[in-house]
């Protein structure tokens, strides 16, 4: 093992050794190298003649360039746009998002947690966290609607073995006993667990009340205090897509320094919530159960993120990372951000429509109440037969999940066509019933 990663592997250790027991093996083996990149930076300090180190053109005293792309992007410095951004992300722009986060998230007040990392938006978080912290034959509970990447990237990738959950409550709640039961038999078996919380969900378009949130926590707490080291992920793609009576935060903030055996992880990014989804601008934050003396814990884990970074994609695009610092920094940015919210929040209202009685043979719905999705339960037809039929006969397209599941993008549908929409999925599933 590489003598750097020793280092931060003590650094860990002398903090909380529980936080490098949950470390995959590759996860123990990484480190940041001192090479070209510190001594790049040691330059940029102190070379005031000649700075011969890193790997870019220079012309006129800063970075050379096409006058062609900076034609179209006369609005920013081309130092801000065409030198390789840091490993960790722009500090400038990782400072914003952790100030931004305090605003959003009243539990993290009085927190100690990490300064966010960019990451090539959030699956590159998830893979991120997979690499440091999932082995072979490791345990995932996830609920039964969940995002089908999480297979790819946890399954296929990092080999963990995904441990489902019934997500909903016969009576239409967060089904926190099967959440708790699922953990305590990973628990049992292995000692270690990954629990992962996507909220608002991907696909229901759910995110559980403040009392099932409250619970949810309290479970996580009650599993680690019977010696359990669980990794808890937040997963907040659709983050501040809050419509009705749900929790407006997220349980990161709970999460964060909860118990020693429980290192929250908090995965988040402009590119849903700041609808920019092609910047691919995200985050990864970390707080372990420590309510203090974490600098120690929270540096060696922010350097085998780097090291990860810097071994698989060198580090992210600096002109996203510029973009999205310049719009944080407007003063219109509020007020934009709730317009685009109120639209949103319009398109969600559905439940009127789903409820009429036409619809009642053919399907019922499932909870939801935040997010992009929400997904309809299928009585008579296979979702697949009539995701085909949907598309092929009337030009509406519709994700189909297992038997039963259809789910319903309303985020890209104007309010005024939402009736319109159900109407013709209607009418396709008589086609077929």
């Amino acid at each position: 093992m590489n003598p750097l990663a020793v280092e931060l592997n003590d650094q860990l250790k002398a903090v909380n050794p529980n936080v490098h027991d949950m470390l995959s093996e590759l996860g123990k083996n990484l480190f940041f190298p001192k090479g070209i990149l510190t001594q790049s930076a040691e330059a940029k300090e102190k070379a005031h003649k000649f700075n011969a180190t890193i790997g870019i053109a220079t012309e006129n005293g800063g970075p050379m360039y096409l006058q062609c792309f900076q034609d179209k992007l006369s609005e920013f410095e081309p130092k801000d746009i065409y030198p390789y951004a840091p490993p960790a992300g722009k500090p400038e722009l990782r400072a914003l998002w952790r100030k931004k986060m305090l605003r959003e998230n009243p539990s993290l007040q009085d927190k100690h947690f990490s300064s966010p990392i960019v990451t090539n938006a959030l699956t590159h978080g998830l893979s991120i966290v997979g690499d440091m912290f999932v082995d072979a034959g490791d345990h995932l509970v996830l609920p039964e609607m969940l995002w089908g990447n999480y297979n790819l990237t946890f399954g296929v990738c990092n080999k963990g073995v995904i441990k489902k959950y019934s997500t909903f409550t016969e009576s239409g709640g967060f089904n926190v006993a099967a959440f708790k039961e699922c953990l305590k038999a990973t628990a049992a078996e292995k000692g270690k667990a990954i629990v992962l919380l996507n909220f608002p969900n991907n696909p229901s378009g759910y995110t559980p009340t403040v009392a099932e949130g409250d619970a949810l926590v309290a479970a996580i707490k009650e599993v680690a205090e019977s010696g359990c080291n669980i990794v808890a992920i937040t997963d907040d793609a659709y983050f501040g897509l809050f419509y009705e009576d749900s929790l407006q935060e997220s349980l990161f903030g709970k999460l964060a320094n909860l118990h020693e055996r429980v290192l929250a992880i908090k995965l988040d990014g402009a590119t849903k919530e700041e609808f920019v989804w092609g910047f691919r601008t995200g985050f990864i934050t970390f707080a372990d159960g420590n309510s203090d003396s974490q600098a120690g814990l929270l540096t060696a884990l922010e350097k085998k993120t780097m090291g990860l970074i810097r071994a698989k994609i060198s580090n992210c695009p600096h002109p996203s990372q510029t973009f999205v610092l310049d719009a944080l920094q407007s003063p219109d940015f509020w007020s934009q951000k709730e317009e685009k919210f109120q639209i949103m929040k319009g398109r969600a209202q559905t439940k009127a429509v789903l409820d009429n009685d036409k619809y009642t043979a053919a399907w019922s719905y499932y909870p939801f109440n935040s997010g992009y999705f929400m997904c309809l339960k299928l009585k008579r037809v296979d979702a697949e037969q009539l995701r085909v039929h949907l598309l092929d006969k009337y030009g509406v397209g519709a994700i189909s999940i297992g038997k039963t599941d259809l789910r319903i993008a309303f985020s890209c549908i104007a309010k005024e066509d939402i009736q319109q929409l159900f109407d013709l999925v209607f009418q396709a599933e008589q086609d077929l019933a």
